[in-house]
């Protein structure tokens, strides 16, 4: 199983994601940024439907991560643009990067793998270096693809967005590429706020940004987008996740790296139970969350055969992971893309992030057999550090001694002499003599460790583009977009039959009242009644309601559904129960419904 690279559509037949695009321009689910001035390149606009249908998508990812396991799953914010110190740490300014060629002639820019595998039969090129990707290119007689002309040596380029924050040069910043660094550096105050137990997952769902070389695939490879990411940590010495037991017997399709080594990419399909038992999937958690992911894809309308996950191999995978399996998506243009990473990141951002700001990062566990040892109580002279230094420096020493490693402030004091602060945005260096220093025998509960981190990650917009290429169909002449009840961005249409004066006012009135109980409704009394059926089903709106002549004799609507184009007859005092029943209850018709 090969993932497909071709962009140019070489057929004069449309395929699929040329329908879509057109359609999603046209009826307003997304189209290419700053189009009036030419547009740009990795970014796109979502226009009102396509807002509401983002924002269901994300709704139902949380309903499936994040509700279920509230009790120890939370929700965080953190800011977009983080100090340079963040991703130093973290090894996104040393690692994060894609190898670059440029044509010597026109001056575009392409990732060197990309142009590679394109343009040859050439697969796994992640282990190679700028020289290997450039001895390929040169004895592949590999060209600029737009003029034919020659094309550079390949170089390294860093795919952070970099900025400066305020008005100082050297106060570099990044634009996060990914949303799970703000878990990290806010891991220790949420383990708090959380009073202390394991496991913990920290949520965040949010914009990133990525300095893509050469996006040339609409919304499945952008430079902004959205992320939906959990940082799941646990004891590494009680690894088990608590909910595995409702997920053993679930079937999932597997490319092991043992496979892809040897040259197989055919899936096999295991159970959890069998992958977890087998070290297939090397931990529990990574496990659970590969499970609730094939669910979560197939709830957006992605069949389970059209699934499968493939393991990174150790040079593919990023430099914090010690295993990766990223989940992939049969589409028509481009085959095989990754919708998620499930990513096993051991403790290496914590110990990074407690390297670099010297605050201990480390959670506890309580000892079964307490021991007594010889600890140093470090008292700072508060009295000579104010004389000397300033009242403002007291508040943030004082929480530096708090939350940094009691060894590790022990150890600087005795090796340096000095104690260096951050005191609004400057550093002070107090020496070792306004410490006091108190060698102590304390009785000993609990230990520290590191935790280790389970990741399953998200990019929104491919979820958005693949919900919308699976829900495509043509029916005769006609579109019909056949979203998921739940994820349809308008739920009911309300369409009298006529633009008539009582009808509209009676078609008002049910339109107002599904208004009121949530529904999102749209109101159509222009043209012809099969023209607005087809409008409706073009943006995927599962039901409409049809008000007519014996609406006003009798009360009663017609409501037809979208998939099947069934039409039942109504009493107008049901059809709210019936609605929200049918959002309950995707999977049945319109007709089970009613029977009910």
């Amino acid at each position: 199983m090969e993932n497909t690279r071709g962009y140019e559509v070489k057929s004069r037949v449309e395929d699929k994601y040329e329908k879509i695009v057109k359609l999603a321009k046209r009826r307003g689910f997304f189209w290419n940024s700053y189009e009036i001035y030419g547009g740009l390149g990795g970014f796109i606009t979502l226009g009102p439907l396509g807002v509401l249908l983002r924002n269901n998508i994300i709704e139902k990812w949380r309903r499936v991560f994040i509700h279920p396991h509230q009790e120890f799953i939370v929700e965080i914010d953190s800011p977009i643009i983080s100090p340079e110190k963040v991703f130093v740490a973290s090894g996104h300014v040393d690692h994060f990067t894609d190898y670059v060629v440029e044509c010597k002639r026109c001056g575009r820019n392409y990732r060197a793998d990309h142009l590679i595998e394109e343009a040859t039969s050439l697969t796994g090129l992640e282990k190679l270096t700028p020289n290997d990707l450039t001895k390929i290119i040169i004895e592949n007689n590999v060209t600029c693809p737009e003029c034919g002309g020659p094309l550079s040596e390949v170089k390294t380029f860093n795919l952070l967005f970099k900025t400066t924050i305020g008005p100082y040069s050297g106060n570099i910043g990044y634009a996060r590429p990914e949303t799970a660094q703000g878990m990290f550096v806010n891991f220790n105050r949420i383990y708090q706020i959380m009073r202390r137990k394991l496991p913990l997952g920290i949520a965040q769902i949010g914009r990133v940004l990525r300095n893509e070389i050469s996006p040339r695939q609409g919304p499945i490879r952008l430079r902004e987008f959205t992320i939906m990411e959990i940082e799941l940590f646990y004891d590494p010495k009680n690894p088990s996740c608590k909910y595995i037991d409702k997920v053993l017997e679930e079937k999932l399709r597997l490319i092991t790296g043992e496979n892809v080594v040897k040259g197989d990419k055919t899936p096999i399909e295991v159970t959890v139970r069998q992958a977890v038992e087998n070290k297939m999937i090397l931990n529990e958690w990574n496990a659970y969350f590969m499970a609730l992911s094939k669910k979560f894809l197939e709830e957006l309308g992605v069949p389970a055969e059209k699934q499968v996950f493939i393991e990174k191999l150790p040079e593919e995978r990023a430099h914090y992971a010690a295993q990766t399996y990223d989940q992939l998506v049969y589409v028509e243009r481009w085959g095989w893309v990754e919708v998620s990473g499930h990513a096993y990141r051991t403790d290496y951002d914590l110990k990074q992030h407690t390297e670099y700001s010297g605050k201990d990062l480390r959670a506890q566990r309580r000892l079964e057999i307490p021991k007594v040892v010889k600890t140093v109580e470090v008292k700072p002279l508060l009295g000579r550090i104010v004389k000397d230094f300033g009242k403002s420096v007291v508040s943030p020493l004082l929480d530096y001694l708090n939350t940094a490693d009691k060894e590790k402030i022990v150890e600087v004091l005795r090796k340096s002499g000095e104690l260096k602060v951050a005191v609004n945005d400057k550093c002070i260096s107090i020496p070792a003599s306004y410490f006091q220093l108190n060698e102590k025998m304390e009785r000993i509960e609990y230990e520290k460790f590191f935790p280790h981190v389970a990741e399953p990650s998200f990019g929104v917009e491919r979820l958005f583009y693949i919900t919308l290429e699976y829900s495509y169909t043509e029916k005769g002449n006609r579109i019909v977009l056949r979203i998921p009840r739940d994820l349809a961005p308008i739920k009911v249409g309300v369409l009298p039959i006529v633009e008539k004066k009582d009808l509209v006012e009676k078609a008002t009135e049910i339109y107002n009242v599904l208004l009121s109980q949530g529904f999102e409704v749209i109101f159509d009394s222009e043209g012809s009644i099969g023209r607005r059926y087809a409008r409706l089903d073009e943006i995927g709106v599962p039901f409409a309601i049809t008000i007519d002549r014996d609406t006003l004799e009798n009360n009663t609507v017609t409501i037809r559904d979208r998939d099947t184009w069934q039409q039942v007859r109504v009493p107008v005092d049901k059809v709210s129960n019936i609605l929200m029943k049918a959002f309950k209850e995707p999977g049945k018709s319109l007709f089970e419904i009613i029977k009910t």
